[in-house]
């Protein structure tokens, strides 16, 4: 029986190496390097799966992977519905914000009531806390570059992630609102966790016990 441990490339596959450690478990290729997408572990019964940080939750979901590790943000992008999730890792942090060219009034726009528009990939976050706070938005779907919305005219604030905020000064864009904390989660096939107990449930413990606060 084998488990299939899903990640997305990058920062969260860096950072949860030293949990998989602790787990006793070591990947044997390097994906950066390799082509393969099936990364094999040093471990018969773990395999690692590469796919974009926004299909986790969606291969975990329906089985092409028992256990993922995902970003608080594509969690709450995917409504999660389907999904155990045991444990906030604390780890890939960054804060999800709302930012503005600098020039750009935010305070005066939201006390005023009036409609801004606003570019975002995280169209669910982004509506929700406009309106907890009765602010009326036009929201559009972007998937890169979010910078270049405001710089071009095509919105008004742009809503993303910001780690150290060098992206935004870099192009003359400021932070305006925190909306909130982000991290990344463990996520678990809630069928995988009934037919492969024995093998996942050690893993979900060594990876709780190995969380740096």
């Amino acid at each position: 029986m084998t488990v299939t441990l899903a990640l997305s490339k990058g920062r969260i596959f860096d950072e949860t190496l030293p949990l998989l450690k602790a787990a006793g478990i070591e990947v044997t290729e390097d994906p950066e390097t390799s082509r393969k997408l099936i990364l094999t572990t040093n471990r018969p019964d773990v395999r690692v799966v590469l796919v974009r940080a926004t299909d986790v939750p969606t291969y975990v979901q329906y089985g092409g992977a028992d256990m993922g590790v995902a970003g608080k943000d594509v969690l709450l992008e995917h409504d999660g519905n389907g999904l155990y999730q045991p444990l906030d890792l604390n780890i890939a942090r960054c804060r999800m914000s709302v930012a503005t060219r600098a020039d750009f009034d935010y305070a005066a726009a939201v006390k005023q009531g009036s409609r801004i528009r606003v570019a975002t990939k995280y169209t669910t976050v982004a509506r929700q806390h406009f309106a907890d706070k009765g602010v009326h938005v036009d929201l559009i779907k972007l998937y890169g570059s979010m910078e270049l919305a405001p710089l071009t005219g095509l919105a008004d604030a742009i809503v993303d992630l910001v780690s150290t905020g060098s992206t935004l000064r870099a192009n003359h864009l400021v932070e305006v609102e925190q909306i909130m904390p982000i991290s990344s989660r463990l996520v678990v096939n809630q069928a995988a966790l009934k037919l492969k107990r024995d093998i996942l449930r050690p893993l979900i413990d060594a990876f709780e016990s190995a969380i740096q606060p």
